[in-house]
């Protein structure tokens, strides 16, 4: 996609903020006024902008606020939340960046506000979790609290549970969809304020919080649908193929196995040695992976990989990979309706094809192209027509609402 930045990660990065405009969490024109200061590949440029505009959101939903002007302030500091998460994105490393901590927190606290201002009033939640808890949130579409169909939206590597509402949380509500999300390990505040990482048995973190679901009025328990948003494409399914109590699974986009689909982005003569090939070759890629780690963009994702999953090193992290994968077999034990979602130029779901393959339960493979604007990852710059086309399968799977 053409872009503001030349560099694809800068842009994609970008978008991703901006097109959290169509769940009311960005503003295009500030979104280009925020690129305009930030210079190419320069991260203190990135967040001292993103963050110079989410304050004066923040300053400015407190003065509405103050004044009873909820809507307006509500709006304010979902936009402030979306833009302090966008500014700590080039800071994630080990350790942990004194200022990412404090915008993770800044982010969590202006959609809290939000979140307090919005009609029906969202509900934070905390999910019991092995002895700690999981923080998230319930958005209802209505007051009553009559049980209806429930969305759970997991999120993937560096996101939090505030942005699962961006995604797609919005759309299930305006669709008469209760939404829970949630911070699961490696993720949010429990990464950040826990210190607990990425589990490849995502089925013990999706129990707890089906445990907790069921309890709730305003779950159907026969009508609760598990979405995967990025890593929550290989998370979700994983989780499904353990668990009857999902009615229906969406995964944007599938994987079958973060191993197989990390291997596809290296060189095919360092994929071919990886985990524990040739001794000197697996000496030359260590070098290679950790000068690769130390580039503002081409090692963020290896950064970020050492912050969430707490590895020592890159080639740690590959052979960390290993260890999140889905047995065909196991995925073909999922019995629920199932949608595999994927983009065209997006380069993660390479295995995607075979895990779909896999399944025998009722299931729809749903493609977007980059000539409606959805060619990027997760459809970032038209989650609209996402959300379109998903939730018209969605409804279909679930039944009537009231």
């Amino acid at each position: 996609m053409r872009g503001i930045f030349k560099d694809a990660l800068y842009q994609a990065q970008w978008l991703r903020a901006a097109s959290h405009a169509c769940a009311a969490g960005a503003e295009i024109g500030e979104c280009l006024e925020i690129a305009a200061h930030i210079r190419e590949i320069d991260g203190e440029s990135w967040y001292a902008a993103w963050s110079e505009r989410a304050e004066a959101l923040f300053a400015g939903a407190g003065k509405s606020r103050a004044a009873g002007h909820r809507a307006s302030a509500r709006g304010a500091y979902l936009r402030a939340a979306n833009y302090f998460r966008a500014a700590y994105t080039f800071l994630i490393g080990v350790p942990a960046d004194a200022r990412l901590v404090e915008s993770y927190r800044r982010q969590r606290a202006c959609f809290a506000a939000a979140a307090a201002l919005m009609e029906p009033e969202a509900e934070e939640i905390e999910i019991p979790y092995a002895g700690a808890s999981l923080h998230g949130y319930l958005f209802r579409a209505a007051s009553d609290r009559a049980p209806g169909p429930t969305l759970v939206i997991n999120g993937g590597y560096d996101s939090t549970c505030e942005e699962s509402y961006f995604f797609s949380g919005a759309a299930a509500v305006a669709r008469g969809y209760t939404c829970i999300v949630f911070d699961g390990p490696g993720q949010g505040a429990t990464l950040v304020e826990g210190g607990l990482v990425f589990r490849p048995d995502w089925e013990a973190v999706i129990g707890p919080v089906l445990d907790f679901a069921l309890l709730r009025p305003e779950v159907d328990a026969s009508r609760v649908a598990l979405m995967g948003i990025s890593f929550g494409g290989y998370l979700a399914p994983r989780a499904a193929s353990f668990e009857p109590r999902i009615a229906a699974l969406i995964a944007d986009p599938g994987q079958l196995s973060l191993f197989e689909e990390l291997k596809t982005r290296l060189p095919p003569f360092v994929a071919r040695e990886l985990p524990d090939g040739k001794p000197w070759l697996l000496a030359l890629v260590r070098r290679m992976m950790d000068r690769r780690q130390r580039h503002p963009t081409a090692g963020w994702a290896l950064r970020r990989a050492a912050w969430v999953h707490g590895v020592a090193s890159p080639l740690d992290y590959v052979r960390l990979t290993m260890q999140y994968a889905t047995d065909p077999t196991r995925a073909a034990l999922i019995r629920c309706p199932t949608l595999f979602c994927a983009a065209e130029n997006d380069e993660i779901g390479a295995t995607a094809q075979r895990l779909f393959d896999a399944l025998t339960c009722p299931k729809q493979f749903l493609r977007f192209r980059a000539a409606e604007g959805a060619g990027e990852h997760c459809e970032i710059g038209a989650r609209d027509l996402f959300n379109q086309r998903v939730f018209d399968w969605l409804d279909g799977v679930m039944g009537p609402r009231a």
